[in-house]
């Protein structure tokens, strides 16, 4: 799952700070931890502080949205239903292997998780990933400057090893930091 809390630091902090009104430098601190929960109170979300792939759809922020194993919520759903798959909101091996075979078959990168170019290709799931969102999740000129590391694993939702930035080299969230160190 590719979520914000918290402690991290990068360019989908930057971006989720700007869309909140709180100073877009980069850090998830306590700031931004409150506008987020308010945020998400607001909206009928769940107030935990974290913004996820249902926080970021909210948000009007669809180029944030990375789903992968781990991943839980409406969007993850949607997907399912898009796939033909069973739709239970959480992103297993099933949903993974559902994905992967989807991304061959539709001539896109195939690594298992679903981000703006593989949502995009799903008809019907919802109409928020045109191609301007997809070129939104890549890396802009002004978040260059934000160091960067591979995303982790996560098993059960427990971070166990360090895996591969999604779908391409310029993803926004390879210039994540902070909590996989």
């Amino acid at each position: 799952m590719s979520i914000l809390k918290r402690g991290l630091k990068g360019a989908p902090v930057k971006r989720l700070q700007e869309k909140l009104g709180v100073a877009a430098d980069g850090d998830f601190g306590g700031g931004t931890e409150k506008a987020l929960k308010e945020f998400q109170q607001a909206n009928g979300l769940a107030v935990d502080g974290i913004a996820g792939p249902d926080t970021f759809a909210e948000m009007g922020l669809p180029e944030l949205i990375l789903l992968r194993v781990g991943s839980r919520g409406k969007m993850v759903k949607n997907m399912q239903e898009c796939l033909g798959i069973g739709a239970d909101g959480h992103f297993g091996a099933g949903t993974k292997k559902a994905v992967e075979e989807f991304q061959a078959a539709n001539g896109v990168a195939v690594d298992g998780m679903a981000g703006p170019g593989t949502l995009s290709k799903m008809l019907g799931l919802l109409a928020i990933f045109t191609p301007e969102v997809v070129e939104k999740a890549v890396v802009q000129a002004d978040e260059e400057h934000f160091e960067g590391e591979a995303l982790p694993e996560f098993d059960g939702g427990d971070v166990v090893a360090a895996g591969t930035e999604p779908e391409a080299e310029t993803s926004v969230w390879g210039k994540v930091t902070g909590l996989f160190s």
